[in-house]
């Protein structure tokens, strides 16, 4: 299997030490939703630990990883908050050897949720969200209480704070987004 301390130090030195600490409690985090929804508890740990690892990369970097690996040219058109996790998922096969392929796909999905998720993939996007160091609202106390219980009620509150988020701000929002939104809240399946 992977070598924990190993990777923890990689991360650690890839990121500043406040994306290192919240890495850190998504991944703990992602351990609780993964026993409480018996699910493989060191892979959980291991997609919480990583998946922010492309989080500081630099423009360029995301760019080249696109072109290398031959993703969709229209990821040009987006940014860090997007690449990290669909573009990141190469960079860490890459750099940091994992190649186990739920992981990276429960990383490549973790920023902008998807139609079909697996068990990790909500573990992990429901972790990212909901970790102790957030600070959104006193709402996501019982939103994570539901959350424990139904993964997929965590995903469709997540999916909606995302959109009025997005909404308010002004900001694009990336078709899977808007997909995932119509099916895990808008009942288009």
């Amino acid at each position: 299997m992977y070598n924990f301390e190993e990777i923890t130090q990689k991360v650690k030195e890839n990121l500043s030490d406040f994306r290192f600490q919240h890495s850190l409690r998504v991944s703990e985090y992602a351990q609780e939703l993964a026993k409480k929804n018996n699910y493989d508890i060191q892979k959980a740990k291991l997609a919480g630990l990583v998946h922010d690892y492309a989080k500081e990369s630099s423009n360029e970097e995301f760019l080249f990883y696109i072109d290398k690996y031959k993703l969709d040219p229209e990821l040009k058109k987006w940014k860090t908050p997007i690449w990290h996790g669909i573009v990141g998922a190469y960079i860490i096969k890459e750099k940091l050897g994992i190649e186990d392929e739920d992981v990276l796909h429960a990383i490549s999905v973790h920023t902008t949720g998807d139609i079909e998720m697996t068990i990790l993939d909500k573990i992990l996007y429901m972790a990212d969200w909901l970790e102790p160091g957030r600070d959104f609202s006193e709402t996501l106390d019982a939103i994570k209480t539901k959350t424990e219980a139904n993964l997929d009620y965590g995903i469709a509150q997540q999916l909606s704070f995302a959109l009025d988020f997005l909404s308010r701000k002004k900001e694009a929002i990336y078709p899977k987004t808007l997909y995932a939104y119509n099916y895990w809240v808008g009942g288009i399946k």
